[in-house]
């Protein structure tokens, strides 16, 4: 038994990941390593709550573990605080971490890069997959999520707060990737396979913060 640590962005990407990732009986995830922007107490990026991420970890099973960095983190910090994580798992035995991404070779680059520099290695359970395929078995399997945040500049505001589905993905304009792994928009997963209960949410009013609006979704 190999044990691992998952990036967990909370989205469907690292859902669909970590579900690939369960099947194979060989592999223990032993955390979910998640990024919150400590100002905000939020999930950088996607604007989850931490509550939210905490819930989801607790309805999956899985240990959740957080790396904090401050609301205008630079590179250089975001990356210590990183290396720090790593360098605690790998003196724990862990000496693999798996990521979401799809097709973005820089970030891949990126990541593989940053653990070699540790003797580590990274695990892509989805990568190279056709993304229009991705997003039907995204939902075909469950996997019920909200879109959480967009940007404008590529899809219209008013998807913003919308349930992930087949009515969604044929709102999107054409040359929008069906699972925003460019960057277009970010999801929040809250039922699906890999949880053994689903997660009470509201979605509340959006914001437009740094050219990207955020829906506010709260527990019940």
């Amino acid at each position: 038994m190999e044990y691992i640590v998952h990036s967990w962005s909370g989205g469907k990407d690292s859902s669909l990941a970590l579900y690939e990732l369960m099947k194979e009986k060989e592999l223990h995830i032993q955390y979910l390593l998640t990024t919150i922007t400590k100002d905000f107490d939020r999930v950088s990026m996607h604007g989850i709550r931490r509550e939210l991420i905490t819930k989801q970890a607790e309805a999956i099973g899985i240990t959740l573990d957080i790396a904090y960095i401050s609301k205008n983190s630079t590179n250089a910090e975001y990356e210590k605080v990183m290396k720090e994580k790593l360098i605690s798992y790998k003196s724990n035995g862990i000496t693999r971490v798996s990521f979401g991404d799809i097709f973005l070779a820089d970030i891949r680059q990126y990541r593989e890069n940053r653990l070699k520099e540790l003797d580590m290695k990274c695990i892509f359970p989805i990568w190279g997959r056709n993304t229009k395929e991705l997003s039907k078995q995204i939902i075909s399997l469950g996997f019920k999520a909200i879109v959480c945040t967009l940007d404008p500049r590529k899809i219209p505001e008013q998807l913003i707060g919308k349930q992930y589905d087949e009515d969604f993905l044929k709102s999107l304009p054409d040359g929008v990737d069906p699972c925003g792994e460019n960057g277009e928009f970010h999801t929040f997963v809250y039922d699906g396979p890999i949880f053994t209960r689903p997660i009470k949410i509201q979605v509340k009013d959006s914001v437009l913060r740094d050219s990207f609006y955020f829906s506010d979704i709260i527990p019940l």
